[in-house]
């Protein structure tokens, strides 16, 4: 199974390269790019949203499921961009958003028209207010975004959106809405898409018998796990087994990951054989820098995987965080809401340090068994943009929240091909989000011609990994508590220090490490790959 150990590389089509020069990234951009992603040794791209949409949240507020945005490309041009992946030897992974709509989807538009209490409106979850008319929304819960979680149709009805009002939920209680994703999941499969990364796939099954409980009564010490009125109930893995099914007409099966913000010992049900196969394991991306943490995260999520009978996933940045190399740069425990809110000036980020730990940490994760989610540009060594003019701001966080939260733009911004022009080779005119002058020091062409440069170790690393992957399994080595230190069948090994003094470096061959040093100590912030070898250990370097 391909993508047990697999290196899968997050396209955000909007911001990777634009081929037609208008501000915002397409299908021909990424097809252009093909050459890099081999270069690169993904085994596969997880493409975000490309679907349709008035872009209320970045694409994920979906016009038609069936369908690409006519600003990205058309059907044929996504066809011919899996043609040249596939010709590359990379495997292609398209997001579903199956929790909710754009409110612009027909069916959502015949659910306005077709008024209460009718058949259209049993797609989507709409209830009727209190009050005499109806005037005050069904309960007090807020959305994801800000603000209620609620929103009026001007007939005493309101319909639920657990996102922004642009996007409500569909009633995942009703067959018609079962039968037509199952239609999606097979059109996209028919195209050669080899997998799909599910859109809060812990959100579709939802309790909304009455008497509909307010918004503190919604999570209850002791209420028993899957019984959530809103998210993780037990049932939503009955959808996933009929999802299932339809993978497993063909041959090789499709696959897919969940995004399921739950706790671990919930995750393995979303990645079992009989489900998905595969969720995200975000705890690695949440965890501080410390070393006892990440051997207990690894520990726990391989254990996890062996249960379930799949294979963990490491990731450390997505389209919905702030860049690691950036957390990286921020002391420990620091507020990444109010520091973005600061414009990324307090406190202060040390980026070179930011960049070391990133480095190392991308080594350690592509070191363990199981797959790596890589996102674009932190092959670059990108950091956060944190001080983006209010005027540029698109996340609906930053309009939800009345500018108390800036949303996640600043991971978002287009890539850096080249140190000049109108975009930095991103196209040939401006970019839907301005980059900083910085970003010219972190293009591709400056990097692919520096060998000491993070796009030069990604690309070592992903060529050393598929040299040395082996079995799915580890041993755990014994040293200082501030060292992670592992075996890979085949005896290779792979040793992190998180401390803040050099550490006894193992006996070895150097195959490759996250930062340059002389000697026998590994210093801080750093990872190696040792295979065995007799005599003496040659000198360290990247």
């Amino acid at each position: 199974m391909w993508w047990r150990q697999a290196v899968v590389y997050q396209i955000y089509p909007r911001s990777f390269a634009d081929a037609n020069g208008d501000g915002i990234g397409d299908l021909p951009g990424i097809t252009s790019r093909v050459g890099y992603l081999r270069d690169l040794g993904v085994d596969a791209v997880w493409l975000s949203p490309f679907y349709p949409s008035e872009l209320a949240d970045g694409g994920y507020d979906v016009d038609d499921h069936r369908a690409v945005d006519p600003r990205i490309g058309t059907l044929d041009q996504f066809d011919g961009l899996v043609a040249a992946l596939h010709s590359a030897g990379i495997r292609v992974i398209v997001d579903i958003v199956p929790n909710h709509t754009s409110n612009r989807h027909t069916w959502f538009r015949e659910a306005l028209a077709a008024g209460p209490a009718s058949a259209a409106r049993d797609r989507y979850i709409f209830r009727r207010g209190t009050g005499a008319n109806g005037e005050r929304p069904p309960t007090d819960w807020t959305a994801a975004f800000g603000g209620p979680a609620w929103e009026p149709v001007g007939d005493g009805d309101w319909y639920l959106h657990l996102f922004a009002p642009e996007q409500p939920d569909l009633n995942w209680a009703n067959p018609q809405v079962r039968t037509d994703f199952l239609t999606t999941l097979r059109f996209w499969a028919d195209r050669g898409v080899d997998g799909f990364r599910v859109d809060v796939a812990h959100m579709l099954a939802k309790d909304l018998s009455e008497p509909l409980p307010g918004k503190d009564q919604l999570r209850v010490d002791g209420m028993p796990e899957g019984t959530h009125r809103l998210e993780d109930r037990d049932e939503v893995h009955e959808i996933y087994r009929e999802w299932r099914a339809v993978f497993n007409e063909y041959d090789p099966p499709r696959t897919a990951v969940a995004e399921a913000w739950v706790p671990a010992h919930r995750r393995s049900r979303y990645a079992s054989p009989e489900g998905l196969g595969q969720a995200f394991n975000f705890d690695l991306l949440e965890a501080e820098w410390d070393a006892a943490a990440f051997r207990r995260i690894i520990e726990e999520n391989l254990e996890l995987a062996r249960v379930s009978g799949a294979s963990s996933t490491w990731v450390f940045s997505n389209h919905d965080v702030v860049r690691h190399a950036t957390r990286y740069a921020l002391p420990n425990g620091t507020d990444l809401r109010s520091w973005l809110l600061s414009g990324g000036l307090d406190p202060q980020p040390d980026e070179e340090r930011g960049l070391r730990r990133a480095r190392a940490v991308t080594l350690l994760a592509l070191a363990l068994p199981g797959s790596t989610y890589l996102y674009q540009g932190e092959e670059l060594g990108l950091f956060e943009v944190a001080d983006l003019p209010e005027e540029a701001l698109q996340d609906p966080t930053w309009k939800r929240s009345k500018g108390t939260e800036r949303g996640r733009d600043g991971c978002r911004v287009p890539l850096p091909w080249t140190a000049a022009g109108p975009s930095l080779g991103f196209g040939a005119g401006g970019a839907h989000l301005p980059q900083p002058p910085a970003f010219a020091g972190h293009s591709v062409e400056i990097q692919e011609a520096d060998p000491g440069s993070t796009l030069t170790f990604y690309r070592r690393a992903l060529a050393e990994r598929r040299r040395l992957q082996t079995a799915e399994s580890l041993t755990w080595a014994d040293g200082r508590p501030d060292v992670v230190h592992f075996r890979r069948p085949g005896g290779w090994t792979c040793v992190t220090n998180f401390g803040t003094s050099p550490a006894p470096l193992p006996p070895g061959r150097l195959v490759l490490a996250s930062s340059t040093f002389d000697g026998a100590l590994l210093p801080p912030d750093t990872t190696v790959w040792l295979q065995p070898q007799s005599g003496a250990r040659p000198r360290a370097s990247n």
